[in-house]
């Protein structure tokens, strides 16, 4: 009992100094915006390149409860969403989640949707087992900061992600964007699904499709 305890403490040790030495390694010359997102009544600084709808979404790597590397790029062919929280343990992070992992049952094999935080592992899957969040991904960005620095999210001395909404087309180009102007804020979970139920219903968005045609064609008349 005595050896196991002393194991599981040493191992949450290393990850914390694990957790603190990914902050070292965060490039200092990643760009720098500051009047994007508030916590409070002030902005903050976000770290990395702010990326735009239209781009190509820069790939990048978390890893999962096992520590094992994922990648955008395993959802090739996919529309993916990605929930980005500052910390589970919060509660609109909590709540954020949750509908999230709600809304997993409506859609098909075609969409995957993930969560991502700064959150260690073992955290996540503590908070995962507790809330019964069963059937999205969540997925940690502690260990390299990748995804935070390649999306402009990581927030200047705090080491946390700010609180956003993406998807991913299935051709790999960013389709939706909502940075939460105020950390403690929800998202808009009405306009990021509705986004993504005309881009995976193919009957809606033809017919949306042809709309948008007949009114350019009733214009041009």
């Amino acid at each position: 009992m005595k050896l196991s305890s002393r194991f599981i403490s040493l191992a949450c040790t290393s990850l914390l100094a694990l957790s603190s030495h990914a902050n070292t390694l965060i490039d200092p010359q990643l760009a720098e915006t500051t009047n994007l997102v508030k916590a409070g009544n002030k902005f903050v600084t976000l770290l990395g390149q702010q990326v735009e709808v239209g781009e190509a979404a820069p790939d990048f790597k978390v890893v999962n409860e096992s520590f094992s590397p994922v990648e955008l790029n395993n959802f090739k062919n996919k529309t993916v969403l990605i929930s980005v929280v500052p910390s589970l343990d919060t509660g609109v992070c909590s709540l954020q989640t949750k509908r999230f992992n709600e809304e997993v049952a409506n859609l098909d094999d075609s969409v995957a949707m993930l969560t991502i935080s700064n959150d260690l592992p073992f955290a996540q899957k503590r908070f995962c087992k507790t809330e019964k969040i069963d059937k999205l991904k969540v997925l940690s960005d502690a260990v390299w900061r990748d995804f935070g620095s390649k999306y402009g999210l990581l927030i200047k001395d705090m080491g946390l992600l700010t609180r956003a909404i993406f998807i991913i087309d299935d051709q790999g180009n960013i389709a939706y964007k909502e940075l939460v102007d105020n950390i403690a804020k929800h998202p808009n979970y009405d306009d990021a699904l509705a986004k993504l139920k005309v881009m995976t219903t193919p009957e809606q968005a033809s017919d949306e499709q042809a709309e948008v045609t007949d009114s350019a064609t009733s214009q041009g008349k």
